[in-house]
Parts: structure tokens; sequence; C-alpha cells
């Protein structure tokens, strides 16, 4: 190929589109688990993830409901990935290879975003705090009682256990456990000028891709973190705990579990609770149906 600038530029849209048709065949699972919300600074305060809105009887003067009772901040964070491409391949027409590369970086920037919500904020949640100050899988999460009092609630087991980590998500809800945060999408560049300094100096034509995002929590009341041994005991205890649980006040949240994410070592576990007709007892199985499985390969 001869190296002047309209080849280049067709070379670089070439690149561009394998990379967007990699971004297609990727399958995405984030969004089960996560509500995408658009973010136009560096960092974002979420004040109003300290109360979930409860409708009241109107009796006398409107009651205004104050949501920015917490500082939670969710920084953004910058993410790129480079590939170079030797000019020597392109004079000599060597590209067979680049161009399944280019899809390749197209399925790796759609898996990062599961990657993120799922390997960095699901199952880091038993050590990384939400809103309220304490982990966001915690059996210590503040609130108060029917009677103004302070107490606790759990989304997680009295004693944790050791195992692989399994989840149980009201993924009904407008807003989802984890919040993906996005300030800029991953966009594709090309340094592909036979000028550049990166021609010049390495004999490399450079196309990357970057963006800026970062995940954090919502209402940890939504799901349930667990390491114990995922049985129909204690997908039953999870599922009771979750429906069980209230706002500020003893306020109903109506938690309705639905969504059973799981790592590929705990597969057959969770399709066995929720599709076996008999349970471990050999009994009715009384959770066949009561949600759907998720199984996800970034979680370990």
């Amino acid at each position: 190929m001869i190296l002047n600038r309209t080849n280049l530029v067709n070379l670089g849209i070439s690149f561009n589109a394998r990379y967007q048709g990699g971004l297609t065949q990727a399958v995405s699972q984030f969004e089960r688990v996560a509500t995408v919300v658009p973010s136009t600074t560096k960092s974002e305060e979420y004040g109003w993830l300290g109360k979930i809105p409860n409708v009241r009887e109107w009796v006398g003067d409107r009651m205004v409901q104050n949501l920015s009772i917490s500082s939670y901040q969710i920084k953004n964070k910058s993410f790129e990935l480079t590939i170079s491409v030797d000019r020597d391949d392109i004079a000599d027409d060597n590209l067979g290879i680049y161009g399944p590369l280019f899809e390749e970086m197209g399925r790796s920037t759609m898996a990062h975003k599961d990657q993120l919500v799922f390997a960095t904020a699901l199952a880091g949640g038993f050590a990384t705090n939400g809103f309220d100050g304490v982990p966001f899988f915690s059996n210590a999460h503040p609130v108060l009682d029917a009677n103004g009092q302070t107490a606790t609630y759990a989304n997680t087991d009295a004693n944790p256990g050791n195992g692989p980590g399994w989840y149980l998500i009201d993924a009904s809800r407008s807003l989802k456990p984890i919040i993906f945060q996005e300030r800029k999408p991953f966009e594709f560049v090309a340094k592909n000028r036979p000028d550049d300094d990166n021609v010049f100096d390495r004999r490399e034509f450079v196309f990357g891709v970057d963006g800026r995002h970062n995940v954090g929590y919502a209402f940890p009341q939504f799901a349930w973190g667990s390491k114990a041994a995922l049985t129909g005991d204690n997908y039953g205890a999870a599922r009771q705990a979750m429906m069980g649980v209230k706002s500020d006040y003893g306020r109903p949240i109506g938690v309705m579990p639905n969504l059973l994410v799981v790592p590929p070592a705990l597969e057959h576990a969770g399709l066995t609770i929720l599709n076996a007709e008999r349970d471990q007892y050999g009994a009715t199985n009384v959770y066949k149906g009561t949600a759907e499985l998720l199984v996800v390969p970034w979680l370990a």
C-alpha cells in the first residue's frame, strides 16, 4: 500500500468499522444490575441516596422529604485501550491479522463495562463503602426505626462465608443497585499521519479508544450479597430479608428480588434452586421460578 494520506485515512476508517463491529458483537450484561447515569463534570454528588421517597397521606401542610442527607460522591476515572500497527505491515499490505484484532478491541471495550460493574462494584461490595458509610453488603446499615431511633438492617449474612459470591437483586426498580456513571463514552482515535511522532520515532501507526466513567452504589436495600453456600435455605433467607427490609420510620419499600446473579462455578446450584421440581430435602421446590438466573463470567 502506498503510504499517502488518502490511503491511511481509509485504513483508519476500515479499522474503526471493525472496532464498531466488535462492539455490536459483545454480549453486555451490566445494565441488568446497573443504572447508567450521565455525568457532566469530574465527579458527581449523590446526596439524594440518603432516602427512598415515600407517598404519605396529605394532612396539613406538605412534608418536604429532604433527599440531601448524604455526601456520597463518585469520581470519574479515565480508561484507554491502544493498538499499534507496524508501518511496514501497512506498506506490505500485511494487514490480515489486524481486522480481527480491532474487532476484539471493540469486544474488550464493551466487556470493560461488565468487568467494572460486576468484578469491581458488585463483587467488591463486601469491602467497599456505599453512601451510608458501611460496606455496600453489610449487616449494619443504619436506619431509623418506627420510633425514630437508630437501628440497622442487613443485606448480607450475619456470618459471612468464604465461598464464591452470589447476589440476589431486585432488578425491577428504576434505580438498580449499582451506578455506572458515564462522563465520556469510549471514542475511537487514530494517530495515522505519516509525519506523526509515533510513526517517525517508532515506525508505528497508533489507534486507540478512551473514555471517562466510574461505578458506585445506589440503594443497598435492592441487593443481597452472600459468600455462604448457595442452597435453597440460604436463598430463601435472603429473599425473606430483602422483602422485609424497611426505610426510615418503618416505611415498607416493597422489594421483590427477581434476579439471581452467580459466577460460572455456581450455575448448577442456581439452576437447581430456580428450576428443579424438588428441593434438597426431596420436598416440593417452593422457590422454583421465583427469580431469573444470570451467570456472569466476570465474577470469580
